[in-house]
This record gives C-alpha cells, structure tokens and sequence, in this order.
C-alpha cells in the first residue's frame, strides 16, 4: 500500500437535496463545470492509504474554495452563481441565500475538510494529493481566458506545502508514465494551488495539487458529446499511468 492521501473534490455529479427546486443548470453545463471521470482516473482504491471523494458536484459547493470566497463579490466562488462559461445555476428568484449557504457549507465543505484533516492525522501517510482536470484553455471567467494549458500543472503554493524536489520528483514521474514531455508539465503554473492545499499544508505532511488537462479523455477519440460518455478503455489507461507515476515515487 502507497503512503498516500489522494483528495478528489470536483469529481461529483449530485445536486444537493437542499437545491433541487431551485437548480436550472443543463446537464451539459453541470458535466462542463465540473472534473469530469476525475474519481475514475485518480481513485487507487486500496491501493494507498486514504481517499476522500465527494458526490457533490463544484457546481453547488466547491470544496476548493474558502468558505467566505462568495458571490457577488466572486460569482465562482464557495456556492455559485454561474459556471465557469458564465451558465446560469439557479432558477431566476430562486439563487441560494445567506442560511442556505451557511447549511450547505456545515455539510458538505466543513464535512469535506473534517474528513481531510483526520486522513491527514494518519503517520503511516507520506504525501496528499489533491487530484483535479482543467480545460484546455483558461474559461471565460479566468484573466487569462483563452490561454492554452499543459498537459499538467503540479502545484506546491511555489514551495509552501511541499518541496521543490518532490514536486520536481512527481513532474519526473507523470512525464515517464504518461510518456510527455517535461515541458508538457507545468510547475505552479497556470495554478499556484488552491484553498484545500493551502489550508491543509505547510506542515508536516506535504501536499501538492494535480490538474490533468481534459483534452487526454475528452478528445472525440474518446469522448461521445451528445451522452456525455468518456470510454472506460481510456479513463483505466489514464488511472494505470497515474498509478505508475505515484508508484515510482521514493517516501
């Protein structure tokens, strides 16, 4: 067994019963919004120490924001407002208020975070991982909307919550595995890390933020638009090679 926590938050699909009425986001919007198959392709089971997934789809709360990130002042923030593509979520007159904010993040964010923070208390633990996809090019709500992005990005806060080494370690072993380019791997960039590995490093245990760029499943070789279906055949393939890489690691 790997001596790993690996933290997959944007991987759920569910709307939060507490929304159902309320919600009037398309399924192709939810799916685009979200890290799609992210659970498929990082999930190693048993394979390491701990996994923490979530069913709750970003959409609604997204557990790698902070709790005060909120609109207006930030429409993709901790409960939404739009998608990244600027869809709408919520049925006009019907968006989420203060108390229901507060309710969704004491079960669902608060929960998530409780739960990272016990798997992380684990000494058998030598590394966390918080596994993440990203679009091909940055979204329209991004400053640097439009710009194309690495097959990878490996993210550490630019030293704060893991080593250059081990981050520069785990680039080596993602460009191995997934036969790229190191150039193909971007370090701290286009993403520094977000809330989870700030919140959650910096101390004993390092952490280091994934993003896998979507364009490996959801390329037309593999990926069926109109069902929103990504080939089973590519999503293990893609889970055999981050096993590889994490397994190559020395702790």
């Amino acid at each position: 067994m790997l001596p790993v926590l690996l933290s997959i938050p944007h991987g759920g699909t569910e709307v939060p019963e507490e929304l159902r009425d309320r919600v009037c986001i398309t399924p192709r919007d939810l799916f685009d919004d979200s890290d799609a198959c992210t659970v498929d392709i990082y999930d190693l089971g048993s394979e390491v120490r701990c996994v923490v997934t979530s069913d709750i789809a970003r959409a609604f709360v997204d557990l790698n924001r902070a709790p005060d990130d909120r609109p207006p002042e930030n429409a993709d923030g901790v409960v939404k407002t739009a998608t990244c593509f600027n869809r709408p979520i919520y049925i006009p007159g019907r968006e989420v208020d203060a108390a229901l904010t507060e309710r969704l993040l004491a079960r669902y964010h608060t929960t998530y975070h409780d739960r990272l923070r016990a798997a992380a208390a684990d000494p058998g633990i030598a590394l966390a991982l918080d596994c993440h996809s990203m679009l091909a090019a940055a979204p329209p709500i991004s400053s640097q909307q439009g710009r194309a992005r690495p097959l990878f990005c490996l993210s550490n806060l630019d030293g704060t919550t893991a080593s250059h080494e081990l981050l520069a370690q785990l680039a080596d072993a993602i460009s191995r595995a997934y036969h790229i380019s190191a150039a193909q791997v971007g370090l701290n960039d286009p993403f520094k890390g977000g809330y989870i590995t700030q919140r959650h490093g910096g101390g004993r245990l390092p952490w280091i933020q994934v993003e896998m760029n979507r364009v490996l499943y959801l390329a037309d070789a593999w990926f069926d638009a109109d069902r929103l279906r990504v080939a089973p055949e590519r999503l293990a393939e893609l889970r055999e090679r981050f096993r590889a890489a994490v397994g190559s690691l020395s702790f």
